[in-house]
């Protein structure tokens, strides 16, 4: 292991860069990365300072962003460093920092995505029980043990990765550090740690999975249920937000990370292009699109959002579907 680290640099290849500029690649991912840190920035502010957002399901909401702005920043600068001076290449140190950090923030958000999906089977099938169920208490205790699963696993998995010999190559064909290529590039017998890492994989990601999909069998059965055809909808309504990040989460989750290698694929370079946008889909994109779905589907978040730049701009705003007497107070 010190042998390794002593002036040993990986190359990172994003989109089959070898050194050269993209300004355009820089562009979009720049922009991502923008309105990533502004969305989710504003979310965790409206949740925090409006009052009528200090629920469960925001206080799950708020957390999520600040997740997202977490591990976005983890991994896109460098890949804009990579873009703007065409330097590809990273320290030893540096990759397994980036690898642990990300690894812990993308498994963190899985546990909180399966929180958010018995937030809402409580809300909805249980709701006599929700207040005793999910008190403030709960809710801190269901985050805390998000945070800490998520930097255990990963800390679990950074281990086993630093026992990886690198001895074939140093291009880390991928937009950041992972241990899937990184073991494509080793050397030695490497069955053990494949192992270890699908089950790692079952368990951390396919099993959180179906706790969802069970929640939600749970949601459409009781709403099926209802006589009312417009309490359905209603009551339905308050799942869409979560269900359309679930499906983006997840569908890009599985593609990046349930696929077999690349190395005994025919069109290797079409499909290693592929395999990257859907990276950069869970990099850059999804943590931009999480704050926006929940802002364009939510009527809480939408009403606070009113009230929020009402009171920027010091101007008297009538809140839609409120009493048109209740002046959006400064």
């Amino acid at each position: 292991m010190a042998n390794q680290t002593a002036d040993f640099y990986f190359y990172l290849l994003p989109f089959g860069n070898d050194g050269g500029k993209n300004i355009i690649l820089f562009t979009i991912f720049l922009l991502c990365y923008m309105i990533c840190l502004i969305w989710n920035t504003t979310i965790i502010t409206l949740i925090y300072t409006n009052s009528h957002l200090h629920k469960p399901m925001y206080f799950f909401l708020r957390n999520l962003s600040l997740v997202d702005i977490c591990y976005s920043s983890v991994t896109v600068p460098k890949l804009l460093d990579i873009f703007l001076r065409g330097d590809t290449s990273i320290s030893f140190s540096h990759c397994f920092v980036q690898f642990f950090f990300f690894t812990a923030l993308a498994c963190t958000e899985i546990f909180l995505l399966t929180v958010m999906a018995y937030d809402r089977y409580v809300a909805i099938c249980q709701s006599l029980h929700y207040p005793l169920l999910m008190k403030q208490n709960a809710c801190i205790l269901f985050v805390l043990v998000s945070w800490v699963s998520g930097c255990s696993n990963s800390l679990f998995l950074t281990i086993i990765a630093s026992k990886i010999s690198f001895c074939n190559s140093k291009v880390i064909d991928q937009l950041y550090c992972d241990i899937k290529p990184m073991l494509k590039i080793s050397c030695g017998n490497t069955v053990t740690i494949e192992v270890t890492v699908y089950l790692e994989t079952f368990f951390v990601g396919f099993c959180p999975f179906l706790c969802i999909i069970l929640s939600y069998f749970k949601i459409i059965s009781n709403v099926l249920r209802m006589k009312s055809k417009g309490k359905r909808y209603k009551t339905f309504s308050t799942c869409t937000s979560h269900l359309t990040i679930i499906i983006i989460f997840y569908g890009t989750l599985f593609f990046v990370y349930t696929i077999p290698s690349t190395a005994n694929l025919p069109s290797t370079a079409n499909f290693k292009t592929i395999d990257q946008i859907f990276s950069s889909l869970f990099l850059a994109v999804i943590p931009s699109l999480n704050p926006l779905v929940y802002s364009l589907r939510n009527k809480d978040i939408k009403i606070a959002f009113k009230r929020y730049f009402c009171n920027l701009s010091n101007v008297d705003c009538f809140l839609k579907g409120e009493n048109s007497k209740n002046k959006i107070e400064e």
